[in-house]
């Protein structure tokens, strides 16, 4: 498989579309970074186990994101409830000052430019930073994200997809099966620890065939991949999910796909994982 290539991060929407439709590989597509102060516009219980907050506010304007699995970071304050958010400097990045604030990635799940909202949902566990903060976070109180930082492209010229997910995948997964074709075809597999985890709304595709799978005593995500019966033609993988879980799905993607992407979103005992 090709290494994902850098590609200039001038007008990044039309250089994704363009590598979409006539690209080879991944290539990583870079977006102009900002930090954004919004505000919580709405929440929503879209699961027992799943918040979703819409962010709304004028610093949306020329916000950007063009790829199912896009991420910002969300800013906490310290415990002490000062803050150290990071800055845009001259190069289009951010510059993260010591001591560097907490964070955590969060998926964009749905982004309207007209209104200027972007919904991030959360899966709510206790214990955790941002789990904690949006299970109690009101309508009106304030949110600094940061990001994009850029996406990591692939092609849509495939004959079938696999998706392998978790829980913490589901926002891109079903962001990923709204802006596919009709025809679309792929399997799903989406591995849950509690039947909670299946309210989770997804577009339903004729072409696209979904397996829940029960966590409870174990994964079996790369169990229930390796069995697949492939159709013939070009495959491509997208994992996301527990680190170790998805760990496998690299071996098997080597000898069994075209092309592949696979992301370790959460580790068992790391708090704020960056794969």
């Amino acid at each position: 498989m090709s290494a994902p290539m850098s590609i200039d991060r001038s007008e990044p929407g039309t250089r994704v579309a363009l590598h979409q439709r006539t690209g080879t590989g991944i290539a990583r597509v870079g977006y102009p970074i900002g930090v954004r102060r919004v505000r919580v516009a709405a929440r929503e219980q879209v699961t027992e186990t799943m918040v979703r907050l819409t962010l709304s506010g004028p610093e949306l304007e020329g916000f950007h994101t063009y790829q199912a699995d896009d991420h910002v970071k969300v800013v906490f304050a310290f415990p002490d409830g000062t803050r150290n958010d990071p800055v845009p400097n001259d190069e289009d990045s951010l510059d993260w000052v010591r001591p560097v604030p907490p964070t955590r990635k969060y998926t964009v799940r749905r982004h309207d430019p007209a209104r200027r909202e972007i919904d991030l949902d959360f899966v709510v566990h206790p214990g955790g930073l941002a789990a904690d903060w949006a299970a109690t976070v009101a309508v009106g109180e304030e949110v600094v994200i940061a990001g994009p930082p850029g996406a990591k492209v692939w092609t849509t010229g495939f004959d079938h997809h696999v998706l392998a997910v978790d829980t913490t995948g589901l926002p891109a997964l079903a962001r990923w099966l709204e802006e596919s074709p009709a025809d679309v075809s792929a399997h799903v597999l989406i591995d849950t620890d509690q039947a909670a985890d299946r309210d989770y709304p997804l577009v339903s595709l004729p072409g696209v065939e979904v397996t829940w799978l029960d966590r409870g005593e174990g994964s079996r995500l790369a169990e229930a991949v390796a069995a697949l019966a492939l159709p013939p033609g070009r495959t491509f993988l997208f994992a996301a999910g527990e680190a170790g879980d998805v760990k496998a799905l690299r071996a098997w993607a080597r000898e069994h796909c075209a092309e592949s992407t696979v992301t370790g979103y959460w580790k068992r005992g790391v708090a704020g994982l960056d794969d």
